[in-house]
């Protein structure tokens, strides 16, 4: 008996065994893909918000702008700073004021007593400290009358450019309040050849 050549059309275009394995794999593969595409971008957007939300509490980042704080920071320098409240004279740290941040650093603390001369040499609680940081030491702007009694709760911070920088030594901005502080200064982070402890 002969077959119909339309049967026999039929009974060819009938795939083989080996191209249903091939199409089964590649749907598994594809469905793979996609599981793990979703789990992979899952896991990314986790992890970006707690890095956004520890950069935001805890170490957070600020660009340095101005010349206050020369020569140690410079305008453009990016820095980490660490959440706390235990600084000591020497200490760079980052406040808030009139909806700006502010880098000085601490020249003295609660309850402390400063004396500035007239050529700018500090001293805290009739004691000189030493400044390495500074080129030049300066009275800079100031409307105090010395020796100044730190209040409680307060610290007294001056910038390294102490001819140009607006601080502790002006009643407009003042001793800065523990509630003002962002943190502690702790590493510059660009650019790449200055990495380093602030």
């Amino acid at each position: 008996m002969k077959k119909n050549p339309k049967q026999a059309r039929e009974v060819r275009e009938i795939p083989s065994l080996e191209l249903l394995e091939k199409e089964r794999d590649r749907v598994k593969h594809n469905t793979k893909y996609r599981s793990t595409l979703q789990s992979t971008v899952g896991v990314l957007v986790v992890v970006a918000a707690i890095a956004i939300l520890a950069a935001t509490l805890w170490l957070p980042v600020l660009r340095i702008y101005g010349t206050s704080m020369t020569p140690t920071l410079e305008a453009g320098d990016i820095v980490l700073s660490l959440k706390g409240s235990d600084f000591k004279t020497g200490d760079v740290i980052a406040f808030y004021y009139n909806n700006k941040i502010l880098v000085k650093r601490v020249i003295a603390g609660p309850g402390d007593w400063v004396y500035i001369d007239d050529d700018g040499t500090v001293f805290v609680n009739g004691e000189e400290i030493v400044e390495p940081y500074l080129q030049d030491k300066a009275l800079g702007d100031t409307d105090l009358e010395y020796p100044y009694q730190v209040p409680e709760k307060r610290w007294f911070v001056m910038g390294d450019h102490r001819s140009v920088s607006m601080d502790s030594r002006t009643r407009a901005i003042g001793p800065v309040a523990e509630e003002q502080i962002v943190g502690k200064l702790k590493a510059r982070v660009w650019p790449f050849n200055k990495i380093g402890a602030v």
